[in-house]
């Protein structure tokens, strides 16, 4: 069964006409957006707030960063987080107060990564972009009053298979031990067929759309709407071994939510250590609802708290 706070949430945003996201125009589409994020989020934590950016190579641009920084004496934990939106959609304005949230509850400096998007920039832009924030955070963590040993990457939906990427970019360039990929929801198959049946189940919602899914798809990887390789899908990856362990949550009421257990199960047969946490009442994208649904802020505040355990120093 649906939340009731969620259910009453999307009657009144049905009432109100809001249009499935792959129905409108890119700037329409990425305006609106930005207005579901706002909506139903909670007010911004305290903590320092800081713009950066990643020097491009050649006539790239740079990648915007935004650093979040516990107000408490550090050193501290650092995660790099990447936000959702289908490689289409969101920024690091949008979600602003999501990464002041995981600052505050992980008591971690956070890097939030405004990552190309698509279609301006195809496949594997964003990853590309992903793995250079990833290196600047590790670089520069001293100075940002974080500690490099204790380094976890984060996502939710897009963004949380950006997370699983340059984990397994790392695990192959030798990059220091990343202590957790924390991933929200990801669409793990990266628009490829399989035994999903929660994309049926769930064809209509109530917040992603089979559609909508499969118009960022199209957007992001090409006509197929099939990722080329592990950078937009990770279950495609040869191996999954000598990762980091994984925090896995995922929504009951999504259609990529049997992908991301399949993504679950294998990583736990490649011998990476899982948890995999489902919120059976909640929906897509549930991690910008903190402040209208409190079930969204309890899995928020538990995302938070399991980074916090995993960064912590030892013996504390």
């Amino acid at each position: 069964m649906l939340d009731l706070q969620l259910a009453a949430m999307m009657k009144a945003a049905h009432a109100a006409g809001m249009p499935d996201l792959c129905d409108l125009p890119l700037p329409a589409s990425r305006d609106l957006y930005r207005q579901i994020c706002a909506a139903a989020d909670r007010p911004p934590a305290d903590v320092g707030v800081a713009d950066h950016a990643v020097p491009a190579a050649g006539a790239l641009p740079a990648i915007p960063l935004r650093v979040y920084t516990p107000r408490a004496a550090g050193p501290h934990g650092i995660v790099v987080y990447y936000h959702g939106g289908g490689y289409m959609l969101g920024d690091i304005a949008a979600y602003d107060n999501v990464c002041r949230q995981l600052c505050e509850d992980s008591g971690a400096v956070v890097v939030s990564v405004e990552y190309r998007l698509a279609p301006e920039h195809a496949f594997p832009a964003a990853a590309d972009d992903a793995w250079a924030a990833l290196g600047w955070a590790a670089e520069h963590a001293r100075s940002l009053g974080a500690d490099p040993a204790r380094l976890a990457v984060a996502g939710d939906s897009a963004g949380a298979v950006l997370a699983s990427t340059v984990a397994l970019l790392a695990r192959d360039a030798g990059f220091p031990a990343i202590r957790l990929q924390a991933l929200l929801y990801p669409p793990a198959a990266g628009g490829h067929d399989g035994d999903y049946p929660s994309r049926a189940r769930h064809a209509a919602g109530p917040t992603l759309t089979l559609r909508t899914m499969a118009h960022f798809s199209a957007h992001a990887f090409g006509a197929s709407g099939r990722a080329a390789d592990f950078r937009g899908a990770p279950l495609l990856a040869r191996s999954l071994a000598g990762l980091p362990p994984t925090l896995l949550v995922l929504a009951g009421h999504d259609p990529l939510r049997d992908e991301g257990v399949a993504f679950a199960d294998a990583l736990l047969a490649a011998g990476t250590p899982v948890q995999l946490v489902e919120w059976h009442g909640l929906a897509h994208g549930f991690i910008v609802m903190a402040g209208g649904i409190t079930a969204a802020r309890q899995a928020q505040r538990q995302f938070g708290l399991a980074v916090r355990d995993a960064l912590a120093l030892p013996g504390v």
